[in-house]
């Protein structure tokens, strides 16, 4: 049986106290297992992440040979206080201005929750203050996926104040750790970073509140035992948090070598008051653990976000083309039906209007000066309204959307004078703006009503509104609000709160297909994709530096969920010039969408892209749910290609591109490793009239494919390919 607990077993649960025998917690996936070890004195050690081993008791008895002036054993969740001197996860200040937790087994339950899910919960409790922490570990089985929060509870007669409250920690033994993480700005999100970690701590984190994700991304893989990086080989850890506000995964290093992880809210943003008798949920992170390769750690959490987080998963997207880049504020209804028009004639599927629509007769939205805040139709640009324009959307068998800010206020607005105390702010101190606009403040339930209700009033516009590309152009400054009195508590309450909206607009609108969007990438985490179907990856548009952003993007997160267009030359944000072939080439590869004029494209452009939306649609499925290989890094060479297959390896789609000029003497050469050896392949270049591969229309073998290769003959920059394979 490929359960670990017979049948039998719905409810399993192990009480002990500290005078109780010597214990082993195993939590077990398929390939993975993580072991937490009771002590006998009830101190409860973290001992293993990594491979199986056939029986976890074997642990019991084990020495580390540990002096005992370096401190503990690594604690599975450490807390300030006691013998532990290294980095916290917990650490909490009590209303006597003790500073001292130390934490003590005080049970643990297994549960099954389904056939693939089994719920590992360890309670941890302090006899003197009555703190409490259960750690929650549920492991699903097929993906070789544990995500783990904690539950923190206040089990003493006074508040205290949470100066730490980490989600989750593992522990590591390895000679070597090479980091990769996350890092840029606007217009080039999710760089990719690699180091080799040694000793002290090195911290992946933001304090912006909110758009957190453009600098940093609250995700990482370690390479274990090696210096180098590898696709197809050797132990990777990847980890991901679920949390849309202020994080920080902490990786230290100490003098045994051995590599502590916590991660979680960052605690730089203020200490968190919780009250006596109430219990604060930590965000989820969660890991995976591949004995092969950083490539089989990806697929691992990319099939557990589409089985498990990703909101309405089984749905696909619809290619789409957005008015930003095309229009920018400057449109009408003739401007948009014409778009319309062109956009049917493409073959795309919907048509979704951006900014500009909104701000009524005093504040009207013709640039970024005003307006947010005041959701009222603009009736010079719109006489007739948001229905008329989704009406003849519609009318051409396209879907409609629309573009929403509903965090963000203008100070040239009627909400900003009717409502001064609905703004992020500290008395007494200057409302700081970015991009002329501030920040609402979604600790304050009576603005989560008003976001929800600007959702909600959008969707009433216009009869069948099938989208919403919900914005977010700035990050938390100078914080403070009206309603808390506690303001340690506003960065964490800020995001709850948004979960909260959230959480209303799925139960009234299930269906509406909602795009996390943050000045592009500024909110591309796990918390808000567990509402949002799909995220803008990125404000630029440009094919080339969107394969490396994309690259990123897709390390931790499915190609599903990322938006991917093809925009007008020279780009708006590089003035890059690059063909239209390699454009469609780029934006194929996720969910594709379109962000220009059409009526700038000539008949011979408008003709090809009419052949690469229709081909997309046919191999559309394989990017949504096949699995990614990654054939290479844009980072490391001249040409890049990936691939997805799926999951009987019957079918393929093959994506490549040139980078740099190769010259006259130099080929690529892509291994086609996620093919069955065994079966044969039929390779086709879609797109073209003269294939760059001499192969193409012919069937290979899947070892031939796998072990020798495909080499089209793509020199020069810019040239780029999609190739179908299909097994015969």
């Amino acid at each position: 049986m490929k359960r670990f607990l017979p049948l039998v077993a719905f409810f399993f649960c192990l009480v002990a106290n500290a005078g109780d025998k010597a214990k082993v917690v195993s939590v077990e996936t398929e390939s993975s297992q993580m072991v937490l070890y009771v002590h006998q004195n009830g101190e409860v050690s973290f001992y293993h992440y990594g491979a199986k081993f056939d029986d976890p008791d074997q642990i019991l008895g084990y020495k580390s040979y540990r002096r005992a002036d370096y401190g503990t054993e690594p604690p599975a969740y450490p807390a300030r206080g006691g013998r532990h001197f290294n980095q916290s996860a917990l650490a909490v200040r009590y209303a006597d201005g003790a500073i001292n937790t130390e934490l003590f087994y005080a049970g643990h339950q297994v549960t099954p929750l389904s056939d693939d899910i089994t719920r590992t919960v360890v309670n941890l409790e302090d006899p003197k203050t009555g703190m409490k922490v259960s750690l929650y570990y549920d492991a699903y089985f097929d993906e070789d996926v544990i995500v783990s929060h904690a539950e923190i509870t206040n089990g003493g007669k006074k508040p205290v104040q949470l100066e730490s409250y980490y989600s989750s920690g593992i522990v590591l033994d390895s000679p070597d750790y090479l980091l990769t993480h996350f890092y840029g700005a606007w217009a080039r999100e999710m760089q990719v970073e690699r180091e080799l970690l040694t000793h002290g701590t090195k911290s992946v984190s933001s304090l912006k509140g909110v758009r957190t994700t453009h600098t940093e991304n609250p995700s990482f893989m370690l390479s274990l035992g090696t210096r180098t990086f590898s696709e197809e080989s050797g132990e990777v850890i990847a980890g991901a948090l679920a949390w849309s506000g202020n994080y920080s995964i902490d990786f230290q290093m100490d003098e045994t070598n051995r590599l502590s992880v916590i991660s979680g809210v960052n605690p730089a943003g203020g200490a968190y008051m919780l009250d006596k008798g109430k219990t604060l949920h930590t965000p989820d992170m969660i890991y995976t653990y591949s004995s092969c390769g950083a490539g089989q750690a990806s697929r691992n959490l990319h099939s557990w976000a589409r089985n498990y987080c990703l909101y309405y998963s089984s749905s696909v997207a619809p290619s789409l083309l957005n008015n930003w880049e095309g229009t920018y504020f400057d449109f009408n209804e003739d401007i948009l039906k014409k778009i319309i028009d062109d956009v049917a004639s493409m073959g795309l599927e919907m048509f979704v209007l951006d900014d500009g629509w909104f701000g009524g007769t005093d504040y009207p939205r013709n640039n970024s000066d005003q307006g947010l805040g005041d959701w009222q139709i603009d009736p010079v640009k719109l006489p007739d309204g948001v229905s008329v324009i989704a009406d003849y959307a519609h009318s051409k068998n396209l879907r409609f959307g629309i573009w929403i800010e509903p965090e963000m206020v203008s100070p040239r607005s009627h909400l900003a004078q009717d409502h001064p105390d609905w703004i992020v702010r500290e008395d007494g101190r200057e409302v700081t703006t970015i991009r002329n606009q501030w920040l609402l403040d979604l600790t304050n339930p009576d603005v989560q009503d008003f976001v929800f209700g600007v959702f909600d009033s959008t969707m009433q516009l216009a009869d069948g509104i099938d989208y919403i590309k919900w914005d977010c152009n700035r990050h938390v400054e100078s914080a403070g609000s009206s309603v808390l009195g506690n303001q340690g508590n506003f960065w964490f309450d800020y995001t709850q709160g948004l979960y909260s909206v959230y959480r209303r607009i799925r139960e009234k609108y299930p269906d509406v297909i909602i795009q996390s969007c943050a000045s592009g990438g500024g909110r591309v985490d796990y918390g808000a994709l567990r509402y949002c179907n799909e995220a803008w990856t990125s404000d630029n548009t440009e094919a080339l530096t969107r394969v490396f952003i994309q690259y990123g993007t897709n390390l931790i997160y499915p190609a599903m969920v990322c938006g991917s267009h093809v925009s007008a030359v020279p780009n708006h944000q590089t003035a890059n010039i690059t063909p239209l072939k390699f454009r469609f080439d780029v934006a194929c590869s996720g969910r594709l969408g379109m962000e220009l004029q059409p009526a700038d494209m000539n008949d011979s452009e408008k003709a090809f892209a009419r052949k690469a939306i229709e081909s997309y649609k046919a191999y559309r499925d394989l990017v949504y749910y096949g699995d990614l290989y990654r054939l290479g890094s844009p980072y490391e060479d001249d040409s890049y290609a990936l691939m997805y297959v799926n999951e009987d390896k019957t079918r393929a789609v093959v994506f490549a591109y040139t980078l740099k000029y190769m010259g006259r003497t130099q080929r690529p050469l892509f291994r086609l490793s996620g093919l069955d050896a065994e079966k044969n392949y039929r390779v086709t270049e879609l797109n073209v009239e003269k294939s760059c591969f001499w192969g193409s229309g012919k069937t290979f073998s899947g070892s031939y494919l796998k072990n020798h290769g495909l080499n089209p003959n793509m020199e020069k920059l810019y040239s780029s390919a999609i190739f179908y394979l299909e097994a015969e």
